[in-house]
């Protein structure tokens, strides 16, 4: 028995099919690399088999790798998907659909291995799920930022911006669609336009009846009617013997 990985590749583009599975196969981790020149027909081979994880190419004649990826992610159990493709205008779709990278190309090997490295992740529960990352795009490249490092979220307009140790990211997703997702990981509106992690409160500041919460050295104001449901959280996170670290 062997913990090595059989994967589909899926490009209508016979060069960069063949590539994609030379670079894999040159990887310890892979066992054997299939490979399909359309969504259709690898629709068909999974129907017949399972495999461990799909490298996805998104712009295909006929039925596309979003396409594809959306009717995978109502199989019983549904493969890794890693979409590999030359376009980043995709990776919000990626991020809803739970994808658990998102490669562009030309696929470099340290990029590449780093996809199969969350593949491995995926299947034995070792790394964040899609869910626990949001698909950010640094001067055309995506990467996907953990949700564990975001403080807090502002809402700007049909989007919104999220701030971390290292900077702030423009996402293609509205704030109350994250106060949504998120609000189990600890995430909560303290203002119309903004939202924060608990477990990044640092400092809960009351002045003259205002309250203000500071984030990573960032001073935030929190509206009248959510001051006090702020309060009663995060002195239930603080008592021992609550899901907060007590």
């Amino acid at each position: 028995m062997t913990d090595r990985l059989t994967v589909l590749v899926v490009d209508d583009e016979r060069p960069a099919l063949e590539e994609l599975r030379w670079l894999l196969e040159r990887d310890e981790r892979i066992e054997a690399v299939l490979t399909c020149d359309s969504a259709t027909e690898a629709l068909r081979l999974l129907q017949e088999r399972g495999v461990d994880a799909v490298f996805l190419d998104i712009r295909m004649p006929g039925l596309s790798g979003v396409d594809l990826a959306r009717v995978l992610s109502r199989f019983r159990t549904p493969p890794p998907v890693v979409f590999v493709t030359a376009h980043d205008d995709h990776a919000v779709d990626a991020f809803e659909l739970g994808a658990v990278d998102y490669v562009l190309k030309p696929v470099r090997d340290d990029r590449l291995a780093e996809a199969v490295r969350r593949v491995v992740g995926a299947r034995t529960g070792a790394t964040p799920s899609a869910a626990d990352d949001i698909a950010v795009e640094l001067g055309g490249v995506t990467r996907f930022v953990p949700r564990s490092s975001v403080g807090y979220v502002e809402a700007q307009g049909d989007y919104a911006r999220l701030h971390t140790a290292s900077g702030s990211h423009l996402v293609r997703v509205p704030l109350t669609t994250l106060e949504e997702e998120w609000k189990d990981a600890g995430f909560v509106r303290i203002h119309r336009s903004l939202l924060v992690a608990l477990q990044h409160v640092q400092e809960v500041r009351m002045d003259a009846g205002r309250c203000t919460v500071v984030v990573g050295g960032t001073q935030l104001g929190v509206s009248r009617r959510h001051t006090r449901e702020l309060r009663d959280l995060l002195v239930r996170r603080a008592r021992p013997g609550t899901s907060g670290r007590g």
